[in-house]
């Protein structure tokens, strides 16, 4: 068999193929909730001379959001414009902070579908659309140890 087999701790085992090397090739973004996303992307502007690359609504998270350009990655600045917003209730909870990391892979499918396989608890069943027209998916921060982790193709 050309797979791994993993124990788990009820003794039950399974076989499975691994995961390529290097299956998280840099991180894409720092998802970054905040109540008002014009005061802090001008607090970027005058903290750093940070410029927005990107913005745009993603009307399936009910957010708004603004990129800022690190280098090769991103700093993802989020508010909600709908009470209905994952990213509400999470603020609502835990108030304003760092949200989520965003790594980038080659396939969104193919990760998402190994960490399912590995016991991952998952947001997304199936990758999605994104913001960029990026593909993503999410893996519940439960099962990674308190960080909501997203999957992100180009």
């Amino acid at each position: 068999m050309s797979g791994l087999e993993h124990t788990h701790a009820d003794g039950t085992s399974h076989s499975h193929d691994p995961v390529p090397a290097g299956s998280l090739t840099e991180i894409d973004h720092v998802g970054l909730a905040v109540n008002d996303i014009e005061a802090t992307v001008g607090w970027y502007e005058r903290m750093f001379g940070a410029k927005v690359a990107h913005q745009e609504r993603i009307e399936s998270d009910g957010v708004e959001e603004a990129l800022i350009k690190v280098a090769d990655s991103y700093l993802q600045i989020l508010t909600p414009y709908a009470d209905t917003s994952p990213l509400k209730k999470w603020m609502d909870k835990n108030g304003e902070g760092i949200h989520h990391v965003g790594y980038r892979v080659a396939n969104c499918e193919e990760v998402l579908e190994h960490c399912k396989a590995e016991g991952a608890r998952v947001v997304d069943e199936h990758p999605r659309t994104g913001s960029r027209g990026t593909t993503v998916a999410f893996l519940h921060p439960k099962s990674s140890f308190g960080a909501l982790i997203e999957l992100v193709e180009e």
